[in-house]
């Protein structure tokens, strides 16, 4: 027999950023307990709103089935004595597992019972389990809550728990589960009963709950549309993702409501306006057209009335007010060139003992004209124009005061400025991409601006943090969002098949570090910062690539050569179920096991005893092809194989002449370059 469960938890209203993860971990917890329990069950789903968290279970076992299991008891020998019957051994064996002794059987020289396991009411197995259940539940700044000990992310006001139409007897910590839940705060029908878990959604309707995230999330599209559409407006709802999702965890029954502004506010910038509509006030902006910003807006009130005046009359009055600020700041930053904030940088500290933005600033000038070099740009002026402007906003009133617009505001100045549009474009983009897989900088200028910050900031990090390791980032601490950095100059390196060697890259951002704080570049520093990017390499291509592919590529250095990287990545998978590429790997890994030290002395051609250690000679410096060209360097390794199995079938490495047995050694270290150059085999 089966019943469709319901649990919902009514609460003060959350952080519309736990909501969603909320309901995942619900789920997961669900699906676990009943995995766990042998119980079947259904479609689960789950629900959220500022003021609830509900999960529906649809199908559920009422108990678990009864097991029928073969218990294996004493040895045979021990269990019946030399008549044949049973001894205490059996006699106990039988009582622990309440079976009859005429039940036990003889199998395999032991004694075995056959048990039947009766199974637990699913009841029982959500009531000792639901309370824990709940309150391992992670999110940001939980509390404790009145007189309780158990910290929650808001104070709960009521659980709803019920299988199929009875009320499942539990508590979760003060509150006793009923079948009575609360509807909208403005709804006529505010204080309802659930009579069935499948009616509960059409329950809450009825008092003006959308508990459905999707079903609320299209209803604010298809209101907004509406609306939109009605006034001859667009609204662009593919650039407000992260707005749309909020406002669909703050309301419970949302209402379009259209309210405007004064047009003298559409002079500025309309990335200012728009950001203080969606950003600060979780406005939907709306436009004439494409481009064209319009003086109207939509709010989406969390309400249930006819008469919304006082609410569109506040909304507007707020707008207004952000919206003046607005004007004033951006009439007093434009008063002077963008180029004359540049001297403001000095008084702008970047990092703790590191400097401020103008010393930042400068850096990012050298490390944008050394990029210049490294990518064959002989005109670089553009570039290294936008690398000296591409902080100065950072010192304007506008940006000050709304932190989000840097770099989008930078690039309106510097238009205003007369500046080139390429430069201008490069002051925004330098920052790009804004998350993991957001669009990258388009034009060469950007590029390298933005490679250029973002190594300066990761080497900033690394140096300051020498003697304390534990403020670089971690799983739960990104300082600076380095990580995000780290893969912003990886993406744009490969995305946009920039020839850059981020190794020597690196080492000159430590080297400019060094001249103006003078500090010495030890090698445990490179080698963190090389460890850390390829850490990056591996989190970004894990999905693509099996990791023991990545990690066998990462001990060579991908650094380099970024692009190689992935080359290798496609044509290692693709090669290493092939039965000739695993005689090469095996004598690639036969060969590391033996040189224990690496050794730079060149073999010696007279020194050699066996014609298997000539052969291999002539093998390693045979024609190669470059390593650069993999499947042409993978099929040129192939010629090592016979030789060197040979080697390994005939020659004694460790001879008793010191000279001999080094002299194979240093054959063996040559040997380990040829193989190395393209992966670590052992990690493969």
């Amino acid at each position: 027999m089966k019943k469709d469960f319901l649990l919902e938890i009514l609460v003060q209203e959350l952080p519309y950023k736990f909501i969603d993860s909320a309901m995942t971990q619900l789920k997961s917890s669900f699906e676990k307990l009943f995995s766990e329990n042998a119980l079947s069950f259904g479609e689960i789903k789950t629900y959220g709103t500022p003021r609830r968290l509900a999960v529906l279970v649809n199908d559920l076992d009422v108990c678990q089935n009864t097991l029928s299991k073969d218990i294996k008891g004493p040895i045979l020998k021990i269990a019946k004595d030399e008549k044949g019957d049973y001894t205490s051994a059996a006699v106990g064996f039988a009582k622990k597992n309440n079976v009859e002794l005429s039940q036990l059987y003889e199998k395999d020289d032991y004694i075995w019972a056959k048990v039947e396991i009766k199974g637990q009411n699913t009841v029982d197995i959500l009531k000792n389990n639901i309370e824990s259940l709940i309150l391992k539940l992670q999110g940001a700044h939980f509390m404790r809550w009145g007189y309780n000990s158990e910290k929650f992310s808001r104070p709960i006001e009521g659980i709803v728990a019920l299988f199929g139409s009875d009320i499942v007897d539990l508590k979760v910590l003060d509150k006793v589960a009923t079948n009575k839940t609360q509807g909208h705060r403005y709804s006529q029908n505010r204080y309802i009963t659930i009579d069935e878990p499948k009616n509960y959604l059409e329950i809450l309707k009825s008092a003006n709950v959308i508990a459905d995230p999707k079903e609320r999330k299209a209803k604010i599209v298809e209101l907004a549309t509406i609306c939109a559409n009605e006034n001859s407006l667009k609204i662009k709802f593919d650039d407000m993702e992260e707005l749309l999702e909020e406002v669909t965890y703050i309301t419970e029954w949302p209402v379009a409501i259209l309210c405007e502004f004064d047009k003298k506010y559409l002079q500025i910038p309309s990335i200012v306006t728009t950001t203080v509509m969606s950003t600060h006030q979780r406005y939907f902006p709306l436009w004439q057209n494409d481009n064209q910003l319009s003086n109207k807006f939509i709010t989406m009130a969390n309400y249930v009335n006819d008469d919304f005046s006082n609410i569109k009359a506040g909304n507007q009055r707020v707008i207004c007010a952000r919206l003046e600020d607005g004007v004033f700041f951006y009439q007093e930053d434009t008063k002077t060139k963008l180029i004359d904030k540049f001297d403001k940088l000095s008084g702008m500290t970047f990092q703790k003992g590191l400097g401020t933005l103008l010393d930042k600033t400068n850096r990012i000038m050298k490390l944008s004209s050394y990029l210049s070099e490294m990518l064959g740009v002989s005109d670089n002026q553009d570039i290294l124009r936008c690398a000296k402007l591409c902080k100065c906003d950072l010192s304007t009133k506008l940006v000050f005061e709304f932190t989000e617009l840097q770099g989008f505001i930078g690039e309106n100045y510097a238009l205003i400025d007369g500046e080139k549009e390429n430069v201008a474009k490069g002051i925004c983009e330098h920052y790009f991409p804004l998350a993991a897989n957001a669009p990258l900088p388009n034009d060469i200028v950007g590029q390298i601006v933005s490679i250029a910050d973002k190594i300066d900031t990761i080497c900033a990090l690394f140096i300051s943090t020498q003697d304390n390791k534990k403020k670089r980032p971690t799983g739960s601490n990104d300082p600076l969002a380095l990580r995000r950095a780290a893969i912003g100059v990886m993406r744009i390196i490969l995305e946009k098949n920039l020839k850059i060697d981020l190794s020597k890259l690196i080492s000159y951002s430590l080297e400019l570090f060094s001249k103006e704080f003078s500090f010495s570049v030890n090698d445990e520093l490179l080698a963190d910062l090389n460890d850390f990017f390829n850490q990056r390499l591996l989190f970004m291509f894990e999905k693509e690539f099996d990791s023991n592919v990545i990690n066998s590529i990462i001990s060579s250095n991908p650094l380099e050569n970024l692009s190689q990287f992935i080359k290798k990545a496609k044509i290692l998978t693709d090669y290493r179920q092939n039965g000739e590429f695993n005689l090469l790997k095996e004598n690639a890994n036969r060969t590391k096991r033996i040189l224990k030290d690496e050794i730079n002395q060149a073999p010696d051609s007279s020194l050699f005893v066996l014609d298997e250690e000539k052969a291999l000679y002539e093998a390693i410096n045979g024609d190669f092809a470059a390593p650069g060209n993999i499947e042409d360097y993978i099929k040129s390794l192939y010629t090592l194989i016979k030789p060197t199995s040979d080697f390994f079938d005939k020659v004694l490495v460790m001879d008793k002449d010191e000279k001999i047995k080094n002299n194979r050694l240093s054959l063996l270290s040559k040997l380990n370059e040829k193989f190395s150059a393209i992966c670590d085999f052992e990690k493969l």
